[in-house]
């Protein structure tokens, strides 16, 4: 198994895997993540993952008062302790969600240009596939999702808009996303849900997780 393992702070370590968008790489960081978590060391605070790698976050001062000369070091071997070979990947029955949508976004006509297709073009396309979320980020309860069709790949604004909608779906480069809450941003939008992403009242709190699959269906 190739992997690189690298310090991002001092209190915070990362492990690459090959670095490439791939449902493979990335079911394989979410089994070493669930294998961390249940092979927790003193110190552990949590572990994040990624499209292609995850970070884990340690308590430094309690591993110093524990007597660790290096507490990278000794986060380094506890994650090179991970049985990358015998990990079961690919086991998780899919979790697939759906996500209505009322494709009436703002910049509906900008991706059309950019793309050279009509809006019944752009709504065929973009509901076409079952998309992955391969890492959550940016906001609370945002899913980065892998899988849109390259036609309607657009780039993302050149000056963001200060304020975009909670619900928001819009096209940033060959991902698609939704805003989970009322945010700066300048993915193209180009359609709206109002299926709700993050709730803090809930005990999950995000509707998406790493691995889960999303379909989009037009209103």
């Amino acid at each position: 198994m190739n992997y690189r393992i690298h310090p991002l702070s001092e209190n915070a370590i990362t492990l690459y895997f090959e670095q490439k968008i791939s449902p493979e790489i990335n079911d394989l960081v979410i089994a070493s993540c669930l294998w961390i978590e249940e092979n927790s060391f003193p110190g552990f605070i949590e572990v994040v993952p990624a499209y292609a790698s995850l970070t884990v976050f340690y308590d430094l001062v309690e591993l110093i008062n524990q007597g660790y000369k290096s507490p990278f070091l000794f986060v380094k071997s506890k994650m090179q302790e991970i049985p990358f070979e015998s990990l079961k990947t690919g086991n998780k029955p899919k979790n697939l969600i759906e996500i209505p949508v009322e494709y009436s976004g703002e910049d509906l006509q900008i991706v059309g240009r950019h793309s050279k297709l009509s809006e019944k073009e752009i709504i065929k396309l973009h509901t076409e596939p079952e998309y992955r979320v391969y890492m959550m980020g940016f906001l609370p309860g945002f899913a980065y999702m892998g899988g849109l069709n390259q036609k309607l790949a657009t780039p993302r604004k050149k000056k963001p808009r200060l304020k975009v909608p909670a619900g928001s779906v819009g096209i940033a480069g060959a991902q698609t996303g939704i805003y989970p809450l009322e945010s700066p941003g300048g993915w193209q939008l180009i359609g709206h849900t109002d299926k709700k992403l993050f709730d803090p009242s809930d005990r999950k709190l995000s509707l998406l997780s790493t691995g889960d699959y999303v379909k989009f269906k037009a209103v």
